[in-house]
């Protein structure tokens, strides 16, 4: 059976996409920032027809049409619409890929008599689409160069089986798929078209323009092998569960949802994977949903543990006139690698802390939020102020704050200035209303502040830092100034 490949190319994918969210009457674009400029991304029909063109700076598109209605790109969701093109062009073949980040090429061997043939296939294609609003040029080529040429270069259509070089001979070089350089040289010599270099012995070829351009055009006269390669879809981490009769009492919900868990969770166990974030859809029999969703501090896949978080959720649940089907999905999951069973008490102890500490995070972030739990994470610099970092404490792992060697008070608060004099600290000083004798005293400990940065509060140099016990039962952190002499107390140590 010959080969058959249909090419789908959205030369307005972007535009297309925004424009079926909000509709914009008159000219449209999308601007991306490149450098230190703002391009035209993608433009609907009308901007085009106004003279405007992919890659213009956007004030001078607005010089030329100043009622050009823009909004700024968002290249990651234009992936997201093409994998879900990509996903319903399954109906049309067994396997379809991505063929650059605004075409797909699908493989129709054995396929077009389901539709009644080629042409009627295409032509129920290219409807749907414009019934959904997209742009869309699609060919039919016994090659996937060929296909790609056709739909990209020569405004689509079907090319036949024995008639690939015919076809692509009026077609430009560049619909090979080669890079702008090699098509640019091609074009001084006169090679303008694809018929021209067809005819060309391919060795002299090869040592004047590369070997790409010959591999190209091989593929797409079909003498060069070029698969489809359809991505592998991503794993669906969801479970459902309908019930025979409607439930209501949590004593029910929760055991149908430790079902649930329980096959979430191999599924988890097979893709080495662990959830963090967790919903539960409820469905009454009146046609309502009730959804109950819980984060996880860190990837987890156990069902028991997960059970418990969904617990107060559940409480809190109007059932109505029941529930009759249940369903969990895990939309945020994480590679989580296996644990070893049957290792030593001592070892299981040392993770039965790390699983609490996460129990308690997860426990706490879904009743007040994850972002509100903090913790301390070290930064790059000395300066005490700036030695440390606020982080979320469900994105991070705990780490020591302090170097090895240097010891830090377990407060830290702007310097406060005290009466005294000399390099070394103070026998008797005042601090906050009280009168403190200096018992003992270890430094100094010398610290320069950053030149690359402007620090009002360390416009005074150096600094020598001391911890000084008192006769009264405090441990403060002193320093010294010795470039602009003064003394300063800014923390102190439990």
């Amino acid at each position: 059976m010959a080969r058959r490949l249909l090419s789908i190319w959205f030369p307005r994918l972007a535009s297309d996409r925004a424009l079926r969210k909000r509709p914009v009457d008159g000219p449209f674009a999308l601007s991306l920032r490149g450098g230190n400029s703002e391009h035209l991304h993608c433009l609907n029909h009308v901007a085009e027809a106004r003279g405007l063109f992919r890659g213009m700076p956007l004030a001078d598109a607005r010089a030329i049409c100043p009622d050009l209605s823009t909004r700024p790109a968002d290249p990651a969701a234009e992936g997201v619409a093409l994998a879900m093109l990509c996903r319903w062009a399954g109906r049309y073949a067994p396997m379809v890929a991505r063929d650059g980040s605004d075409g797909l090429i699908a493989d129709i061997t054995g396929v077009g008599h389901l539709f009644g043939g080629e042409a009627a296939l295409r032509d129920d294609l290219q409807g749907r689409l414009s019934r959904a609003g997209m742009t869309a040029v699609s060919a039919i080529a016994p090659t996937r160069g060929a296909a790609f040429a056709l739909a990209r270069h020569g405004g689509g259509g079907i090319l036949p089986e024995g008639d690939l070089a015919r076809g692509l001979a009026p077609l430009p070089v560049t619909a090979l798929r080669i890079d702008h350089e090699t098509a640019e040289r091609l074009r001084r010599l006169g090679l303008g078209r694809i018929g021209d270099l067809i005819p060309l012995p391919r060795a002299p070829m090869a040592r004047r323009f590369g070997q790409g351009l010959v591999l190209r055009l091989d593929q797409a006269l079909g003498h060069q092998p070029e698969p489809v390669g359809a991505e592998p879809e991503a794993p669906h981490y969801g479970v459902r569960l309908t019930l025979p009769e409607p439930i209501g009492l949590q004593a029910d919900v929760m055991a149908g949802l430790a079902r649930l868990l329980e096959r979430l969770c191999e599924r988890l166990v097979r893709h080495g994977a662990g959830a963090r974030r967790l919903r539960l859809d409820l469905r009454r029999v009146d046609g309502a949903a009730v959804q109950v969703e819980i984060g996880l501090a860190r990837a987890m896949r156990d069902p028991v543990r997960m059970a418990a978080l969904f617990a107060r959720g559940i409480e809190e649940v109007d059932a109505g006139f029941g529930i009759d089907a249940m369903r969990l999905d895990a939309p945020l999951v994480e590679p989580m690698a296996a644990r070893q069973t049957g290792m030593a008490q001592r070892a299981a102890n040392a993770t039965d802390g790390e699983e609490a500490l996460a129990d308690l995070l997860s426990r706490l972030g879904n009743r007040i939020g994850f972002d509100r739990i903090l913790r301390f994470q070290p930064a790059g610099s000395l300066v005490p102020e700036r030695s440390f970092l606020l982080v979320p404490a469900d994105c991070s792992q705990p780490l020591p704050i302090v170097p090895e060697g240097l010891l830090r008070p377990i407060t830290i608060f702007p310097p406060e200035p005290i009466m005294a004099r000399g390099p070394r600290p103070p026998a008797r000083f005042r601090w906050r209303r009280m009168m403190l004798t200096s018992l003992r005293a270890l430094g100094p400990e010398r610290i320069t502040p950053e030149w690359w940065l402007d620090d009002p509060a360390w416009r005074s140099g150096l600094r020598d830092y001391w911890r000084v016990e008192t006769g009264e039962g405090l441990r403060l952190w002193l320093f010294h100034t010795p470039q602009d002499p003064g003394w300063y107390v800014q923390g102190e140590f439990a």
